[in-house]
């Protein structure tokens, strides 16, 4: 079933590929119509609000676009003729580069180029003379004779109308995208409801809070976008004015529009300003600056300043944008590198509503897939120390250490149980763990101070008791080095027979005992190690730490066979405030089961 539901997926996948490619003609218009109506979008809503109808908002966008557009190909177009009739002029200029070039070239270049062209001499000679020497052998060429007559061949008539007819087609596509632009705004809130109805199957919810996520982050995107080319343009602008390359306001308002092509628009929009330093001004001097001022800007913007505003809003991967880009740039071509980052961003959204569709998020996402404490137990199974060091003191920069113990260490030591119980880990690999957990757990403890509390401040002694084996065991010196925080005296037995443990605790004689214990194959192990501590010191206060369990703790209650004035807990700072509690007002200290169902309410929540 699984198969055929992987084969049912890539046949899935390469038909619809397959649609996007072949129905481009349609598909690309309606995307760059949709995203222009998005882009429009708040200033329909701004006209709104200035209660200018509709139809008649839309009129006035239309047109002061057309203006734009057939504005800035007018300005383009004088500037491009004024150059050609310029050239001239320039040609002194140029040749001085060129020649300047030439007198660059090596001798052993030259000496190169003068092997090959002699070469070529050699071999244009002996051709020559073979062909002398077949001439009275070969068969008389074709049409020389009637048994010989001429093929006839047919050619088919050059395509001269093959430029005009792109740029046709170029044109029905602005023309069809700016119908579907304006038939989208008009109708924007009907085409809305239609799409939620096609599309929701019964779960309007999830449907409405795609499309919502989605809008917002496109819109968002395109704003962030539109305001950084636009500074990006003035800079430009400005900046070729001080090196004098004429019309600077032109070539930044370029820029500006030739940006919103990702990789490519920066490269295109300097190169005419460059052309133009060298054409116009003699020496490499300006040349060098306006190509040195264009790669200081565009690695300024594109490696410092997007990656930090586009970061939260658009919610992709680095990678994820550029295999996107070359992926609907291969589809569609240059519109799909246009729509490339748009139509990425509504795959991940709808990846985080839609179950099916959850591998464009996981594949495309910024955030990370892999929990820290899946992380951390990762990067010891890989025998790399250091970078599970890093984890943990990446995490200490933004919480404390008695949530990294809670969030990092407890859940990685329950998948090591885990795994050691599936026979995944040999004991190399396990020893190796176990160890490099207990040098990190004294490493970080050491470095971080104790916020002024030190263990004996408080009466009474605290004893840590593993139920089965070193992992709980080390997760009872968590707790105890929690306890010893809170100014509490305690210490953690080794992983030992009960009998010993016993001993030791009838020599400490503490005042309460936390049985450490990772569920769920410590479970018979807890009940064992309870029944002999109950037999033997009836009167001690007994904690049961079932860490992270997610089952009913009213179940695991009475599966115990626990009195009830002995609680069970299953996270860290409820039994360190517990334990605290208990040795802080002993008549206070016994917990009734009512706790332990408050406790276990708010695990569910969590």
């Amino acid at each position: 079933m699984t198969e055929t539901a992987q084969l049912l997926r890539i046949v899935t996948f390469v038909v619809v590929v397959a649609g996007l490619y072949f129905g481009r003609s349609v598909f690309i218009p309606l995307a760059l119509g949709l995203l222009l109506s998005l882009l429009l979008a708040p200033v329909m809503g701004f006209l709104g609000r200035l209660h200018v109808p509709r139809l008649l908002s839309i009129l006035l966008i239309a047109a002061a676009l057309g203006c734009i557009a057939f504005g800035l190909v007018w300005k383009l177009s004088i500037e491009f003729v004024d150059l050609a009739g310029q050239l001239p002029a320039y040609k002194e200029t140029l040749d001085q580069k060129i020649h300047s070039l030439s007198g660059l070239r090596n001798s052993n270049v030259t000496k190169a180029s003068e092997v090959f062209s002699e070469l070529e001499t050699e071999l244009l000679k002996a051709s020559s003379g073979s062909a002398d020497q077949d001439h009275g052998t070969r068969k008389p060429p074709l049409g020389s004779s009637p048994a010989r007559p001429i093929a006839v061949q047919v050619v088919a008539a050059s395509n001269r109308i093959g430029p005009v007819g792109s740029v046709v087609d170029s044109m029905g596509w602005v023309g069809l995208t700016i119908i579907f632009a304006v038939v989208i705004l008009m109708g924007r809130e009907d085409l809305r409801n239609r799409f939620i109805h096609l599309s929701s199957g019964g779960r309007l919810t999830v449907v409405t809070q795609a499309l919502d996520e989605a809008t917002k982050r496109i819109q968002k995107y395109l704003f962030l976008q539109s305001a950084v080319n636009a500074i990006y343009g003035v800079i430009i602008g400005t900046g070729l004015y001080f090196i004098g390359i004429p019309d600077a306001w032109l070539w930044g308002l370029l820029a500006a529009i030739l940006r919103f092509l990702p990789y490519v628009g920066s490269t295109a929009s300097a190169l005419i300003p460059v052309l133009l330093s060298l054409a116009i001004f003699p020496g490499w001097t300006h040349a060098l600056g306006t190509m040195a001022f264009f790669l200081g800007l565009e690695f300024i913007v594109a490696n410092l300043l997007e990656p930090s505003l586009y970061g939260a809003q658009v919610g992709l991967s680095t990678l994820a944008i550029l295999v996107a880009a070359v992926f609907w740039t291969i589809i569609w071509g240059l519109p799909g590198l246009i729509l490339s980052t748009p139509l990425t961003v509504s795959l991940v959204v709808m990846g985080r509503y839609v179950p099916s569709l959850s591998f464009f998020r996981i594949l495309l996402g910024d955030e990370p897939e892999i929990s820290r404490s899946n992380l951390y137990y990762q990067r010891l199974l890989a025998s790399d120390q250091n970078e599970a060091r890093q984890v943990l003191e990446q995490y200490l920069k933004e919480k404390p250490l008695d949530d990294l113990y809670s969030e990092i260490l407890i859940p990685a030591l329950s998948l090591i149980e885990q795994d050691r119980h599936r026979n995944e880990l040999d004991e190399s690999t396990l020893s190796f763990i176990m160890q490099s957990t207990r040098e990190l757990i004294e490493e970080l403890t050491d470095s971080i101070p104790f916020n002024g509390m030190k263990g004996g401040e408080v009466p009474g002694t605290v004893i840590c008791v593993p139920a089965r084996d070193e992992a709980d065991e080390i997760v009872g010196l968590l707790l105890s080095e929690s306890l010893q925080r809170t100014g509490l005296r305690s210490r953690t037995l080794p992983v030992g027979p009960i009998a010993e443990m016993l001993e030791v605790i009838a020599d400490l004689d503490p005042d309460l005992v936390c049985i450490s214990a990772l569920p769920p194959f410590a479970i018979e192990h807890t009940r064992n190690l309870y029944e002999k501590l109950r037999s033997r010191f009836s009167a001690l206060n007994i904690f049961i730490c079932l860490w992270h369990y997610g089952g009913d703790i009213e179940k695991a209650h009475r599966r115990l066979k626990i009195s009830e004035e002995h609680p069970v807990h299953v996270s860290l700072s409820t039994v360190v405030q517990s334990v605290r509690e208990s040795l802080l007002s002993p008549s206070e200290g016994v917990t009734s089961t009512i706790s332990v169902e408050v406790e276990a309410e708010e695990f569910k929540e969590e």
